[in-house]
C-alpha cells in the first residue's frame, strides 16, 4: 500500500502541474474574447478564427483541468442523501462510484473519441465556418482530458482505499487553519468585541442622556 500511495502522491503532483498551468488559459480566453470584442465595435472587423479560438481555450480548460478539479475535490457533488452519512460511508460511495463508473467511462469516452480524432487529422479537417480553424487540436483534447482524468481517479481511488484499510489519512479532511489564519481570526475577533464594547458605552449614554 506504501508503493501504490507513492505513486499516487506522484499523480497528484503531476496534476497540480498540468491544473496550475492551465489555469492560464482562462486569461488567455479573457485577453482573445476582448481584444475580439474592441476590433469588432470600433473597426467593424470581426474574425471566426478568433471566436472558435475563444471556445477551443474554454474546451482546453474544461477537459484538462478536470483531473485538477477531482485532486482538490470540487467537482459537483449530490449532497441531501450523503451529507447524513458518516465519513466512512461517503468514502465507500466514492470509492464505488470511481471504480465502476468514473474509471470506465473515462475509458470509453477516450476509446469512442479516437476514430474522430484520427479522421480529423487525415483529412485535415477544418472549420466549416469561414476562416475558421483546424478541428484537429479541439478534438485531441478530449482523449487526454479524459485521460488525465482516468489517472487522477486511480490516484483518488487509491487514497480512499488506503484510509478505509486503515493505510492513510483521509484523502479530503480539512486541514488544520495555519497561524496566519489563527492570527487573522484573532485579530477579527478582538475587533469585533470593541465594537461591542463602543456601542454598549454609546448605549449606556444614551440612556444616561434620557434621563437627565
Amino acid at each position: 500500500m506504501n508503493t501504490l500511495l507513492v505513486f499516487s502522491r506522484a499523480i497528484d503532483r503531476m496534476t497540480e502541474f498540468i491544473g496550475r498551468a492551465v489555469i492560464w488559459l482562462l486569461l488567455a480566453a479573457v485577453v482573445v474574447s476582448a481584444v475580439n470584442a474592441i476590433v469588432r465595435y470600433t473597426l467593424g472587423i470581426s474574425s471566426n478564427a478568433w471566436l472558435e479560438l475563444q471556445w477551443y481555450l474554454f474546451s482546453a480548460v474544461f477537459l484538462l483541468g478536470a483531473g485538477y478539479v477531482f485532486l482538490h475535490d470540487q467537482h459537483v457533488r449530490i449532497d441531501v442523501i450523503s451529507s447524513r452519512m458518516s465519513r466512512r460511508k461517503q468514502v465507500w460511495v466514492d470509492v464505488i462510484g470511481i471504480f465502476f463508473f468514473l474509471l470506465p467511462l473515462c475509458l470509453f469516452i477516450v476509446w469512442t473519441a479516437l476514430p474522430s480524432l484520427g479522421k480529423a487529422i487525415d483529412t485535415w479537417e477544418v472549420s466549416p465556418s469561414p476562416g475558421g480553424l483546424l478541428r484537429w487540436p479541439l478534438f485531441i483534447l478530449l482523449p487526454i482530458g479524459f485521460t488525465l482524468l482516468f489517472i487522477q481517479s486511480i490516484s483518488e481511488l487509491i487514497k480512499r482505499v488506503a484510509f478505509l484499510s486503515g493505510h492513510g489519512p483521509d484523502p479530503h479532511a480539512k486541514a488544520e487553519k495555519t497561524e496566519e489564519e489563527k492570527l487573522l481570526e484573532e485579530i477579527q475577533r478582538e475587533l469585533e468585541e470593541k465594537e461591542a464594547t463602543q456601542l454598549a458605552a454609546a448605549a449606556r449614554a444614551a440612556k444616561t442622556g434620557d434621563k437627565a
